[in-house]
Parts: C-alpha cells; sequence; structure tokens
C-alpha cells in the first residue's frame, strides 16, 4: 500500500505540474490538447487512488485483519 500511495502522489504532482505548464506558459494547442487527454484524467485517477486509501478510523482494523475483495 505504501508504494501504491508513493506512486499516487507522484502521478498527482506530475499532472498538476504539467496541467499549470499549459495554462501558464500558452504552449501550441495540440500540446495543450494532449496534456488534457493524458494529465487531467491522470489527475482524478491518482486523487481518487489517494483518497480511497485512506481508511476511515472505523474500518482501519477491519482492513488490516482482512483483504479488500471488493463489494
Amino acid at each position: 500500500m505504501n508504494r501504491i500511495k508513493i506512486i499516487s502522489y507522484l502521478l498527482l504532482v506530475i499532472s498538476i505540474l504539467a496541467i499549470l505548464y499549459a495554462l501558464i506558459f500558452n504552449p501550441p494547442s495540440w500540446i495543450v490538447y494532449a496534456i488534457a487527454i493524458v494529465f487531467i484524467p491522470l489527475f482524478i485517477a491518482s486523487f481518487g487512488v489517494l483518497t480511497m486509501a485512506k481508511p476511515i478510523e472505523d474500518e482501519k482494523e477491519e482492513r488490516d485483519e482482512e483483504p479488500f475483495i471488493g463489494y
């Protein structure tokens, strides 16, 4: 789980930097489109993984005792 958090934080930072680059430096339109297609969904996905990785206090023991099997 630690490795997933590190990768998610890294992808979150990279996607934020790419989005800010597209907003601030005014690159050609094809670069802006590529950033929008790749990095905006990557930002949303990495933020979602980080949000889901934080256990609720009531569920902390349950997550330690048994693996996640889905719902």
